[in-house]
């Protein structure tokens, strides 16, 4: 473990913003409580960011350029020079915040611990603004002190405590570490909205914020780490805050309330220099002891390369899938089932649409642009309504997974759904893979099926590879979206109903009766 810290403190990078800061600590002329941003700027920020990312050369050096920059700015400089200062500073900000977008539009909504990673990493963007803000004296509507007092807040409550938060889950999770971590998470925005608006929201969101604080210590001290000492380590931090943080509950309340409790003196003199002693610090040494290893695994499955409107499919094709048995080993379908999916074409839908009502809105406007993409291009009325639809075979070239073929379904002459279907294999497991092609883009749903008292269950929110995903570019990752289905039987029918969540809100429902094509037959008569 002390190699790793060793190799977390004693490189380069970092030993030369340690040298930078204890030129300014020093020699410079700033007031003392400066130093607090300074060190984030010149230690914390970088030592954090090389413990999660492997850093390239091009990305060192842009760092050490941003904390050159931050080193001269300690020093009286003409306005220009320190405007200029601010900048590059600025850039750095944004070239980290980048790498956590980089890093999310990998994996998108998906591994709480990793978002809270990106989240810290962008959030350090913001910070930089602020710092921009208070640098170039702007009037922004806040004094001085407030302005370089946010811009700290996010270097640490934002950048350094949400990643912290992310190296905890990886750890663990649990379900008390996802709500705490949602809390944390929106807690930099929230108190910053309450500052700015209104004394209410402010005391509110200052509220939630050491709940959460105070839960996620309970939550630390229930873990076991590596060593007592790495435990020890990353402990102190959050016993800090959970001390520090009162000093923001009573300042909150004081402006809530009209009755100064605590001043920004005061706040600087004691929650200050303990968040910068103990908390940033102490979070630096104890992660470097040793950094918790991502559980997230890359996405493996085949995705289709075909964006925009699928132009010119092959051949008519029968079914969906060649054999249900692929998917459903762990049970029994009825016949009908079985043949709906091998042989589609046979049968003849009717669809029912049900919005959710806080979802209508966006389903009201989203129809103008589902008119032009012909996907998702679901009615606003929830009359029962006959959708046709035909299969076709598309090229295996183009789209680039194995024997994909293309179920486009109307109502009308409008297309509602374009739906290409494929299937993988993953741990001895068959995928249903369907891709709906977007513009410049493509989204996947991943569906596990399941057989249950002669019903047929298909979920994206299963094991596995089980999801909804969106392929822009390079880029594959996981939407916060799910929708399940279910097939039974009835009489000479077949009924399904379609629902989908977003963030685990439902949004749609839709019935489907679905019947087999009546065949005509004809007799010569002689």
């Amino acid at each position: 473990m002390l190699v790793n810290l060793r190799k977390a403190v004693v490189n380069p990078l970092i030993l030369y913003g340690t040298t930078l800061f204890l030129i300014c600590f020093l020699f410079s002329d700033q007031v003392g409580y400066l130093s607090y941003l300074t060190i984030a700027q010149l230690f914390f920020v970088p030592s954090l960011l090389q413990m999660i990312v492997q850093l390239r050369k091009l990305d060192k050096l842009i760092l050490a350029t941003g904390m050159t920059a931050i080193a001269l700015l300690g020093f009286n400089m003409p306005y220009p020079v320190e405007v200029f200062g601010a900048v590059v500073y600025l850039f750095t900000t944004f070239w980290i915040a980048g790498i956590g977008i980089d890093r999310f539009l990998k994996r998108g909504f998906t591994n709480t611990a990793e978002l809270m990673i990106d989240l810290g990493l962008v959030y350090i963007a913001i910070g930089g603004m602020w710092f921009f803000a208070y640098i170039g004296k702007f009037d922004i509507g806040f004094s001085e002190i407030t302005t370089w007092l946010t811009a700290i807040h996010f270097h640490y409550s934002a950048f350094m405590l949400c990643i912290s938060v992310g190296l905890i889950g990886r750890v663990q999770m649990t379900r008390l570490y996802k709500v705490c971590a949602l809390i944390i998470a929106t807690g930099p925005m929230t108190v910053a909205i309450g500052i700015t608006i209104s004394t209410t929201i402010e005391i509110i969101a200052v509220s939630f914020y050491v709940g959460a604080i105070y839960a996620l210590t309970y939550y630390i001290f229930r873990l076991e780490f590596p060593t007592l000492v790495q435990a020890i380590a990353v402990r102190i931090p959050l016993v800090t805050l959970c001390i520090t943080i009162l000093g923001s509950l009573l300042y909150a309340y004081g402006n809530f309330s009209g009755n100064t409790i605590v001043t920004i003196p005061n706040m600087l003199a004691f929650h200050g220099f303990l968040n910068c002693l103990l908390f940033g610090t102490f979070t630096v040494i104890g992660w470097a002891l040793q950094v918790p290893v991502t559980k997230q695994k890359p996405f493996n499955f085949p995705a289709s390369k075909i964006r925009g409107k699928l132009r010119n499919p092959g051949s008519h094709y029968p079914g969906l899938v060649d054999q249900m048995a692929d998917y459903t080993v762990d049970g029994k379908l009825p016949f009908r089932t079985i043949d709906f999916y091998e042989n589609t074409d046979r049968y003849q839908l009717f669809a029912s649409v049900s919005w959710s009502v806080w979802f209508k809105p966006f389903a009201f406007i989203y129809q103008f642009i589902s008119r032009k993409t012909g996907q998702l291009n679901l009615p606003f009325s929830s009359v029962q309504m006959e959708m046709t639809g035909k299969v076709q075979l598309v090229n295996e070239q183009l789209d680039g997974r194995r024997k994909p073929r293309v179920w486009i379904r109307k109502i009308g002459e409008e297309t509602v759904f374009t739906a290409i279907y494929s299937q993988h294999q993953s741990n001895g497991r068959t995928y249903m893979n369907v891709a709906l092609p977007l513009p410049f883009s493509s989204m996947h749903g991943i569906l596990q099926a399941a057989v249950e008292n002669e019903k047929l269950y298909l979920t994206s929110d299963g094991e596995g590879d089980t999801g909804t995903y969106l392929a822009v570019g390079r880029y594959l990752f996981q939407l916060p979206l799910h929708e399940n289905f279910v097939i039974r039987e009835m009489d000479e029918d077949l009924l399904a109903t379609h629902d989908m969540t977003l963030f685990g809100l439902h949004f749609l429902h839709i019935d489907y009766v679905i019947k087999e094509k009546m065949t005509k037959t004809y007799t010569k008569i002689v």
